[in-house]
């Protein structure tokens, strides 16, 4: 019998360093028929709840955890039932299983508090992470260098930068990985320049630390620094590995910064080869079509030898954002030849439809999404329904299907809805989702700014200014409107009104020249909604005051600075935070005619390329 125990532990084992979760089942149902498993001595349970802690059925582990004697659990039953937790989507019941293993006289070491300060860092309960701060220090376990640069992860990840600090300071060994802790954090919180600082003062760099280093530069618009450190770099290492160029790639897909993007694809090329590492493939297949130029995207999708499921869900995405619907719906059915559609790609073909206006395609997928694909509805996929619905202004079937969903709505599907209702003028439903919405994020401006503007539609001005006057007397301010461009290798940001920018004189001018001409094509500022627009002003402000902020709107100013900084044809492309506003929408259509030039402005919710007086989105937003 002991040989027989000691021969399936040793199986179960090799299934663990394998994960192979159906071959330690049938082990395990050969243990149940055997009798085997009541055997307490025999630490079979033991072995099998690590079995199924390492492959992520945590379910099954957590059963085993708990049949087995407290005086039969060791150390390791503990640190592996958390681990699982930790890693496979139940990582609150790790902090319960810390807790108790606290009060149960468990011993705990460096790899526990490791576990435990990475799961309050991905939870961001600053919290807990401060108790198990105290414990850390208690047992001495913060000695531990490796704890020490999860603690400081911990609290940089909660935003409590000062506290990363604090904690740098007092180690007494500090490792290139506590370093890169601090500069990470410091990028992060207090920009490029304190960075580079803290970077300057490393005594030992390592790959990661670099990259860090030239993403904050790309993130932050600082295209000429991050080329030189890239060079430094690649000086130094010879070349670059895979993810260094991801994470470039990601910075300059969220920056917009396209010069630093196709330096990256040069070098990847080189490097490389026809034969596209497939992470450096999808990463510029997501660059390309976040910075506006789709077309690019594309074509190194199709140039890709092999291309997996993130591939295809960054291509459909890209083409969606850019409300090429009917191309999305043209590659799909070749996509489900190569890889079997997930979630993801479902939001993204839905997300196609909706600004397409494709509602009948749209409800056929669906409609199929389980009985065909096998894929269950979540809250996102009624969402992108919802938005085609309410773009198509059918607001009372998006109003039926959200009273059949399975889950509560949230305040993303609602919002979306209430934002049709700003389009189509319905103010009753606006109302509604209005105090729905408030109950779940008081404090956010963008609700209250979309009902205003349907009650000016509706002519009920009293009203909207009431809306205005609650928010103002809680001190609650717009989140204001922002806009880059980039120009000579650098990022340049705008907001409404903005005077701090070295060349505002030129800009301004270029933005009277701007006006006028609009108005001899035609143009009409639409002051209707823009008192709304912006609840930091006076509502007894004029005509000619509201259009004189009208003009001044940040991409109207990124627009100007383009004008005057590029060569006649060249495209421009803005970057704007929030959803661009219908004035503007107008203006640039007609200013995209008259300079003769193709204008791309990405905003919160999509891309619109304006291109001889007319939008890719059809006037459809």
């Amino acid at each position: 019998m002991k040989c027989l125990t000691s021969h399936l532990r040793s199986l179960i084992r090799q299934c663990t360093r394998r994960s192979s979760l159906p071959t330690g089942r049938k082990i395990h149902a050969i243990i149940l028929t055997t009798g085997l498993a009541n055997i307490p001595t025999s630490f079979l349970n033991n072995t099998l709840l690590q079995f199924y802690a390492a492959c992520g059925d945590t379910f099954s582990a957590r059963q085993l955890f708990d049949k087995i004697p407290s005086f039969y659990k060791d150390y390791v039953d503990w640190t592996a039932l958390m681990f699982s937790y930790a890693r496979h989507t139940f990582p609150r019941n790790a902090l319960h299983l810390f807790v108790e293993m606290r009060r149960g006289g468990v011993n705990i070491d460096d790899v526990v508090m490791v576990c435990l300060f990475g799961v309050c860092a991905h939870l961001e309960d600053v919290g807990m992470g401060i108790q198990g701060h105290g414990c850390a220090v208690k047992t001495a376990l913060l000695e531990s260098v490796k704890v020490g640069n999860v603690v400081m992860d911990m609290y940089g990840k909660c935003g409590l930068v000062g506290e990363v600090r604090c904690l740098f300071e007092e180690m007494d060994q500090r490792s290139v990985v506590s370093w890169t802790v601090l500069l990470d954090n410091t990028v992060k919180w207090e920009g490029a320049e304190s960075g580079r600082r803290v970077f300057d003062e490393m005594p030992e760099r390592n790959e990661v630390s670099w990259t860090i280093m030239i993403v904050g530069y790309v993130r932050n618009g600082f295209t000429c620094q991050g080329f030189a450190l890239l060079g430094d770099m690649l000086s130094l290492w010879g070349s670059s590995n895979f993810v260094t160029l991801c994470s470039i790639l990601l910075a300059c897909a969220q920056s917009g910064d396209v010069i630093m993007g196709r330096w990256v694809h040069v070098y990847a090329l080189k490097l490389m080869g026809n034969w596209m590492n497939i992470m450096v493939g999808t990463a510029l297949v997501d660059m390309y079509a976040k910075s506006g130029r789709i077309s690019s995207a594309y074509k190194v999708f199709q140039h890709m030898p092999q291309r997996n499921l993130v591939t295809w869900n960054a291509m459909l995405s890209g083409l969606a954002m850019h409300g090429k619907g009917t191309l999305v719906l043209d590659i799909f059915p070749k996509m489900i030849k190569e890889v079997n559609p997930d979630d993801l790609t479902f939001i993204a073909v839905l997300s196609a439809c909706s600004h397409s206006g494709l509602v009948e395609k749209g409800w056929e997928y669906f409609k199929n999404l389980e009985s065909v694909y096998g894929l269950k509805p979540k809250v996102e996929h009624y969402t992108c329904m919802v938005d085609l619905l309410g773009r198509a202004g059918r607001l009372e079937d998006a109003e039926i299907l959200i009273k059949h969903m399975p889950m509560p709505p949230n305040k993303v599907l609602l919002g979306s809805l209430l934002g049709s209702c700003s389009v189509h003028g319905k103010l009753q439903l606006g109302e509604r989702l209005l105090r729905q919405l408030v109950e779940m994020e008081p404090f956010n401006t963008e609700y209250h700014i979309l009902l205003s503007n349907i009650y000016a539609m509706a002519g009920k001005q009293d009203n909207a200014n009431l809306l205005r006057q609650i928010l103002k007397n809680r001190g609650i301010r717009k989140v204001p409107g922002m806009s880059s461009i980039h120009v000579g290798g650098q990022a340049h940001q705008f907001s409404a009104g903005d005077r701090s920018h070295p060349r505002m004189q030129e800009i301004y001018l270029k933005l009277d020249d701007v006006i006028r001409r609009l108005r001899s094509a035609g143009y009409v500022p639409n002051t209707t909604l823009h008192v709304f627009s912006g609840i930091e002003r006076d509502n007894t402000e004029g005509v000619e005051e509201k259009e004189q902020a009208l003009f001044s709107h940040s991409e109207k100013l990124a627009v100007c600075l383009g004008l005057i900084s590029t060569k006649p044809g060249t495209p421009l492309y803005i970057f704007k935070n929030l959803r661009i506003c219908q004035d503007c929408h107008s203006a640039i259509k007609i200013i995209s005619k008259i300079y003769s030039r193709k204008i791309v402005v990405r905003d919160r919710n999509r891309f619109h390329c304006f291109h001889e007086g007319s939008c890719s989105c059809s006037d459809y937003w």
